[in-house]
Parts: C-alpha cells; sequence; structure tokens
C-alpha cells in the first residue's frame, strides 16, 4: 500500500511493515521466494549481504536469530535500521561490501538475493531497478565472491543460501559449491514472470544457458531455484 507523504511507500507482508524509500528497489518475487524459504532458528547467527530494505533480515530477527545485514548503498543500510526499529526488533545494519563489514567474524548462517541478471558489457543501467539487477557479464559476479568467501565465514556445520535463475545453471551452482568445499542441495524452485529486463538481454543470456532452460520464442516465465551450500560439521 501506498501513502500520500511526498510519495511514500509502505510495503506489508507476513504482519511486518516495511518502508520503501528512493534508490532501494521494493521488494520484487524473487525477494518474496527468497524469504520463504529462509528457515532459522532462534539464536542463530545470520549474515545477510545485500540486505536492501531489511525485509529478510527483520523477518529472521523476529524469528528470534542475530541478525547482520550488510550493504553497499548508504540508502538501504538506513532503511534496515529504520525497518528494523518500526518492526520492534534489532538488525545490526552495516555499510559494505561482501564480507568487508564483518572481517574476523562467523555465522551459523550466511544468505543473501544478490543480483545476478547476465548484463552485457557496456550495458549495465543505472536506475535503481536495473541496478538491483546488473549481476556482471555471466550473473556471476558477485554470487562468486559471496561463495568464495562463505567458507571463512561459516560455523562448522553452517550454511549458505542464496537464489538463482534457471539460467545460470544448477549445475554450475554445484560445482562452485563443491570448488569451494560447500555440499550443495536445491531447497526450493518457483516458476516466476520472465523479468522486464531479461526481454533487453534475452540474446546475451540464450547464449550462457548451458542447460537450455529458456524456452525458443518470447519467454513469458523463468524457474527461480534457491541453493545451499553446507559446511561440513
Amino acid at each position: 500500500m501506498a501513502s500520500n507523504d511526498e510519495g511514500l511507500l509502505l510495503f506489508a507482508w507476513r504482519g511486518s511493515l516495511f518502508r520503501v524509500a528512493g534508490g532501494v528497489q521494493p521488494p520484487k518475487a524473487g525477494s518474496l521466494f527468497f524469504c520463504k524459504h529462509l528457515a532459522v532458528r532462534p539464536g542463530e547467527r545470520v549474515l545477510e549481504i545485500g540486505g536492501g530494505l531489511g525485509l529478510a533480515a527483520v523477518l529472521m530477527a523476529k524469528a528470534g536469530a542475530v541478525v547482520v545485514a550488510t550493504d553497499i548503498v548508504p540508502g538501504a543500510v538506513d532503511l534496515i535500521r529504520g525497518n528494523a526499529l518500526l518492526n520492534g526488533v534489532r538488525v545490526d545494519a552495516r555499510l559494505g561490501d561482501c564480507y568487508a563489514p564483518v572481517a574476523g567474524e562467523r555465522f551459523d548462517l550466511i544468505c543473501t538475493n544478490s543480483p545476478q541478471m547476465p548484463t552485457p558489457r557496456g550495458h549495465a543501467r543505472t536506475d535503481p531497478e536495473a541496478a538491483a539487477d546488473n549481476g556482471g557479464v555471466d550473473g556471476w559476479e558477485i554470487l562468486d565472491r559471496v561463495i568464495q568467501g562463505a567458507p571463512a565465514h561459516l560455523e562448522p556445520g553452517g550454511r549458505l543460501v542464496f537464489t538463482i535463475f534457471a539460467f545460470l545453471g544448477r549445475k554450475t551452482a554445484f560445482a562452485k559449491l563443491e570448488a569451494a568445499g560447500l555440499t550443495p542441495s536445491v531447497v526450493a524452485s518457483e516458476t516466476q514472470a520472465f523479468p522486464r529486463i531479461g526481454y533487453e538481454r534475452l540474446d546475451h543470456i540464450r547464449a550462457l544457458d548451458t542447460e537450455a532452460t529458456v524456452p525458443a520464442g518470447v519467454p513469458t516465465t523463468v524457474e527461480r531455484v534457491v541453493i545451499q551450500g553446507a559446511r561440513a560439521a
């Protein structure tokens, strides 16, 4: 729902209320799918990389987790703090890139719904909606860094959870996790509307789609997958 207060947008979901501000993308289908499949236990220490407006962070905090949420956008960090306060929970929101704000710290769960839309060279856009989707040439630019850094920041038995579009490749995701010493598995999958920005990059996406998940013609849907990589106990 939206208010008339200078364009202020409020998003209500799962008994929580979130303020959305300019420069931070409102929750979309991928964000809701991600949040639905983040299972946390009370007292677990959780890191969310790329917290956005704090949707996942707040919901995990309400479930009893001790949450650190990071983002590279100062306005997002302010939103996370404000939305945590709005919902009566505490989230430790920190400004910085990937694992830089949590150097030397370990967590039971690391999670991210990071930008992953394959972006042809020279075609990255800077408007809030598109910038949140720019995932580098192959879509793995940020996810690769998250995966590679996870073992140093996971407790024994801890897990890394992230989402991918199916055209990034389940087999590719599994191989990357295994190379990092994590045991991969699929947590959930869901069919969603094909992202609008994807139509601008369709030929590029097809060239990267080694598992042939994008049908011929104009696709209307895409599979979204939640992947987990577990560290040995």
